[in-house]
């Protein structure tokens, strides 16, 4: 993704309908900074960028909860509109990812990245987009959080592609695991798409293989080349802003962990029951957050694909009135 013509749309929609001549006097300038932004000269920082975001009438902590799916009031507290508050989002976001190693994926240089993260220096909207993106692999539900994506002209086709494996996720869960085995080499080295090939390897019937990768056509996921099937770039299809269907579909592959645990199939399936204060419960369930984190980071850096995987966390406080 182009993170300079973004940032340029992004401000752009933030505009709305104002000149840039008043948009830029309303935020407090006396140039026409806005011109200066949308046209690529200059750019503001993180920190004037969540400025400009409040001054549209955007609650930030809102869009802080919308984001990390949480209820409001329960967002990590930061005030976007200081250096510190988007050091310590953007130090929030990484978890425990090494500061060299979010530095290369986001092409940048490591001192540059640490300086932000410390709050000693502030990024320009690309860069904090960019690093947004390589932190959590969610810019686009980050967008989602301020402005409707679809406005955007450079993110309208990826934000219409992760809708669509969004649906997809919610209505045959399936279908994200079928893809997951079209990515695989051993599906590559097909001269010609072999129907039961991935029900084989999934351990599900033809029929739902079939369904799968017709929903998969339709929306996009997967394209017909020659006697072959070929999936689209890999997404990280966030499925939790559907409080609804969300639950649907992790009672789903709840379902599917135990119906493998009660056939023996090998895995790693483990419980611990324990008392705990309240406090150190919430900070359990950061370190669940840090690990799925930490664990889409991995899988988005893996190569080769060779196998397929469920990762199923449960954590809940066993009391009445919980079920």
């Amino acid at each position: 993704m182009n993170y300079e013509r973004l940032s340029s749309e992004l401000l752009r929609a933030l505009r709305g309908r104002r000149s840039q001549t008043a948009f830029s006097k309303r935020l407090g300038y006396r140039s026409n900074v806005a011109y200066a932004w949308e046209s690529g000269r200059a750019w503001p920082t993180a920190r004037e960028f969540f400025v400009i975001v409040a001054r549209s009438g955007r609650k930030l902590d809102s869009a802080l909860a919308a984001f990390f799916r949480m209820p409001a009031g329960t967002a990590p507290k930061v005030d976007l509109k200081s250096a510190q508050g988007v050091a310590a989002f953007l130090d929030d976001l990484r978890g425990r990812t090494a500061v060299i190693d979010l530095a290369r994926a986001a092409k940048r240089s490591r001192f540059a990245v640490a300086r932000w993260l410390k709050g000693d220096a502030e990024p320009r909207l690309p860069d904090f987009l960019r690093l947004v993106e390589c932190a959590s692999l969610r810019l686009l539900d980050f967008l989602a959080c301020f402005i409707d994506p679809s406005t955007l002209p450079s993110a309208v086709k990826p934000w219409h592609e992760l809708e669509s494996a969004r649906r997809a996720a919610y209505e045959m869960p399936w279908s994200q695991a079928v893809l997951r085995v079209l990515e695989l080499p051993a599906y590559r080295k097909l001269r010609a798409h072999e129907p039961g090939f991935v029900a084989a390897r999934l351990g599900i019937s033809q029929e739902e293989e079939e369904r799968s990768i017709a929903l998969l056509l339709e929306t996009g996921q997967l394209k017909q080349a020659g006697k072959r099937l070929i999936p689209g770039a890999p997404l990280t299809v966030d499925t939790r802003g559907d409080a609804a269907r969300s639950r649907q579909a992790k009672a789903f592959w709840t379902r599917v962990s135990l119906e493998r645990l009660e056939a023996g199939a090998d895995g790693t399936f483990s419980y611990n029951l324990f008392s705990v204060s309240r406090a150190d419960l919430e900070r359990i369930r950061e370190l669940h957050r840090a690990y799925f984190r930490e664990l889409r980071r991995i899988v988005a850096a893996s190569e080769p694909a060779e196998c397929i995987a469920l990762a199923n966390v449960h954590l809940l406080e066993l009391r009445a009135g919980s079920v």
